[in-house]
């Protein structure tokens, strides 16, 4: 079976899950990992703007599309010609029935299951005892974070941090003065490459709270990535007073 994949996250995943270039021939110039097995697999665009035509070259038999990463219209256009399975991941369960779809899909249901069990270790070894309240910021320019239905914060709970706009949904704006109740401000490495430099632009308003650079990948990367996080996290979680 020949796999187009447009979503990093499940690039990786299919990789993971024992997949090769020979099956996974197609991805988007965001799909990075694994570095030593994407390298030779084509570039089929961003995942904001496919090019279909270089997708019509690789006749898949499959699509891997996301809900939220990519373009309804550029998708739909593709299901026209193509079969295209549209994933939608927002909870800890929706990843794991990713991956277990996945498993079933092309015949690595143990493998699968091993990073389901790997996934339920990691999120639950690495855990604050007492929440500690936490703005993540994933934008600049306006600031924007992170609403209760999002898988950003479906981890970021489940390490044991409370999301101060978890009342708000998506990915709402806000302004610094909105920060006020966090005990610490996560600023994401992705999709904002947010730097030390905006670290110093928000202690200018709030010179006492913690504030720091966090790995977008390991809150935001469904699929198998979160297996490879537990030292992460660990990491993590033990800057804060109250671990187990």
């Amino acid at each position: 079976m020949k796999i187009v994949s447009l979503v990093p996250s499940i690039t990786e995943a299919l990789f993971d899950l024992g997949l090769t270039e020979n099956e996974v021939v197609g991805r988007t110039k965001f799909c990075i990992h694994p570095q030593d097995k994407i390298k030779n697999v084509p570039i089929i665009g961003g995942t904001k703007n496919i090019n279909i035509e270089k997708i019509k070259v690789l006749q898949p038999d499959l699509i891997l599309a996301n809900k939220e990463e990519n373009v309804k219209d550029q998708v739909e256009v593709l299901m026209d010609d193509y079969k295209v399975m549209v994933t939608n991941i927002d909870t800890i369960e929706d990843n794991y029935y990713l991956l277990k779809n996945l498993g079933k899909l092309f015949g690595k249901e143990d493998r699968a299951q091993l990073f389901n069990l790997k996934i339920y270790d990691v999120l639950n070894q690495a855990k604050l005892d007492i929440p500690v309240k936490a703005a993540y910021l994933i934008w600049k320019n306006p600031y924007m974070t992170i609403g209760s239905d999002t898988f950003i914060h479906r981890i970021l709970t489940e390490i044991g941090f409370e999301n101060i706009f978890k009342n708000q949904t998506r990915y709402p704006q806000i302004t610094t003065e909105d920060l006020a109740d966090a005990d610490v401000i996560m600023l994401s490495s992705e999709p904002f490459p947010f730097k030390e430099k905006h670290i110093e632009e928000l202690k200018a308003f709030y010179p006492d709270k913690k504030i720091i650079i966090v790995d977008g990948e390991a809150f935001s990367w469904y699929g198998t990535h979160i297996a490879k996080c537990e030292e992460y996290f660990r990491e993590l979680v033990s800057q804060f007073a109250y671990t187990k």
